[in-house]
């Protein structure tokens, strides 16, 4: 049954890090393209991070880009968000996501298979 699994999250003071993890089961991770997306309440889902298929890149939302670093290990079958300087704007829920195929960032919240999420809380 595949399977994918968010940790990390918490509550954190503003200029915070987290690095959240998404652990896959039946099925390899590099053999789909994995994102992140997120979604606060009464929001629509926002892609914020994407590791591109077939292409291999990686793709950011502007308002995540150069605080956040997605990262994949292949050997643990597990995708990372890092994430810097955090905001409170960046409270969500968020979520791993897998696709077969990805060109942007703003492919991911259209992703067809996704974990349960992880809650972040930044607080001023």
């Amino acid at each position: 049954q595949p399977q994918l699994v968010e940790s990390g999250g918490g509550l954190v003071q503003a200029g915070g890090s987290l690095r959240l993890s998404c652990a896959a089961s039946g099925f390899a991770l590099d053999e789909y393209a994995n994102g992140w997306f997120r979604q606060a309440p009464g929001k629509e889902r926002e892609g914020i991070a994407c590791i591109t298929r077939p292409d291999g890149l990686k793709d950011y939302a502007d308002s995540v880009q150069g605080r956040f670093t997605i990262s994949r290990d292949n050997a643990k079958n597990t995708l990372y968000l890092q994430m810097n300087n955090l905001q409170p704007e960046d409270t969500a829920v968020y979520y791993c996501a897998v696709d077969p195929f990805c060109y942007s960032v703003s492919d991911v919240p259209d992703f067809g298979s996704w974990g349960r999420g992880t809650q972040v809380t930044i607080s001023s």
